[in-house]
């Protein structure tokens, strides 16, 4: 019953292009039959080691010869560059590629999804990258693009963007970004977790949990994205340690709840955005080798920290600080409905996990104090836009500087 008042009305929002998702465990056997709803012939995309030196490949390989597709294949060994994208593009584009299967981490996955919009064309990614390109629009159309994640962090699988870097003192990191080049289909197999080395367990997952915990307090909000972050940070809790541990008992469990996690961070961070740990990300991934799991996990204590104290200063009715408390509530069994207590107990908690995973400083990939400022300068990006709080300079160098 409803009594004698007005439920409150649901806000406005919307939900972009999203992927058919298959997810679960031994999905990945399915990607020849999937493929072949395209066509007969596909590039596939993978990482250097991580899924070609396991007996996935060979079967992978059998069941595409079996439906008679032929294949390519291309290698992304490192954060892709528009020069990777383009040259793949440029060789391939008249092998009469029907789909483009990516399978591996964030970088392939990015990479492929890249690559599968310029095929068609054979124009330079350069064309359309945001903020660094000429300023084209993107027409596309796409080839048919499959995302197969072996890794459980980036839930590139599930959004628009394609983020590509050139590392170095000019470097960008930027996205080539359009429904287009949505995956026509994401399959998500926990299983393929258990190749994955405990310290890409560790950066990947801390990724997943700032893309949740970001979209979760975002200022672009919704009920709906509120439910999917919700419900990632719920198999974070459950699964996220079980899935590091080595030979945890659980450990099956834990890459099934952790992979299930990354796939709404994805699906969350394309219809909220995110906040001030991934407009730092942009920056430090162009100017530093630092990878970006390990820029979530080694700032997001720290970011969290700060925005706690900038909302309870300047905004302290904020829905975002009793979401805040929320989170805290759930990862630390607080039972107190105190929720500054609990925003506390939040950042205490989230600094020993940094300890925990022993996630590296980012001095430990050449920054130093004199940078902080022109990191901070390159940080006013999207993601930046989205955060519950506008932080001044001095506020995002207090999220910098602990962690050098």
């Amino acid at each position: 019953m409803m009594g004698n008042h007005l439920m409150d009305s649901i806000s406005t929002f919307s939900v972009a292009r999203l992927p058919e998702i298959r997810f679960g465990a031994g999905q990945s056997a399915k990607i020849a039959e999937v493929a072949a709803q395209f066509g007969n012939k596909v590039l596939l995309v993978t990482g250097g080691q991580s899924f070609v030196s396991t007996p996935r490949w060979t079967e992978l390989l059998s069941t595409l010869d079996a439906r008679g597709i032929a294949w390519e294949r291309t290698q992304v060994d490192r954060e892709p560059s528009p020069e990777l994208v383009d040259a793949a593009v440029a060789h391939y584009r008249d092998s009469n590629i029907q789909a483009v299967v990516g399978i591996g981490g964030g970088s392939v996955l990015d990479a492929a999804k890249a690559i599968a919009g310029l095929l068609n064309s054979g124009n330079s990614v350069m064309d359309y990258l945001e903020g660094v390109g000429r300023g084209l629009i993107y027409e596309g159309p796409s080839v048919p693009f499959v995302a197969v994640p072996t890794t459980a962090g980036t839930g590139s699988e599930a959004t628009k963007n394609a983020v590509l870097s050139i590392q170095g003192k000019q470097g960008f990191k930027k996205s080539f970004r359009h429904d287009a080049l949505v995956a026509r289909v994401a399959i998500v197999d926990p299983e393929l977790l258990a190749s994955c080395p405990k310290n890409l367990i560790a950066a990947n997952g801390m990724d997943a949990f700032t893309q949740l915990l970001e979209s979760y307090v975002s200022t672009n909000a919704s009920p709906f994205t509120d439910a999917l972050s919700w419900s990632g940070l719920t198999a974070f809790h459950d699964g996220f340690w079980s899935a590091w541990e080595d030979n945890h008992p659980q450990q099956a469990q834990g890459f099934s709840r952790l992979a299930y996690a990354s796939l709404m961070s994805g699906i969350a961070l394309a219809q909220a955005g995110l906040g001030s740990v991934h407009g730092l990300a942009s920056p430090l991934g162009a100017f530093f080798p630092i990878p970006h799991g390990v820029v979530c996990g080694t700032l997001v204590a720290e970011a969290t920290a700060v925005n706690i104290q900038a909302l309870r200063s300047r905004d302290p009715q904020s829905a975002a600080l009793k979401k805040y408390a929320a989170v805290g509530r759930l990862f630390t069994g607080a039972s107190a409905e105190d929720d500054r207590a609990n925003t506390d107990a939040l950042t205490d908690l989230l600094r020993s996990w940094v300890d925990r995973l022993r996630l590296p400083r980012l001095s430990e990939f050449g920054m130093e104090e004199s940078d902080i400022e022109k990191v901070v300068a390159g940080s006013r990006g999207g993601s930046m836009r989205t955060n519950p709080m506008i932080l001044s300079d001095m506020e995002l160098t207090k999220v910098l500087l602990p962690r050098l």
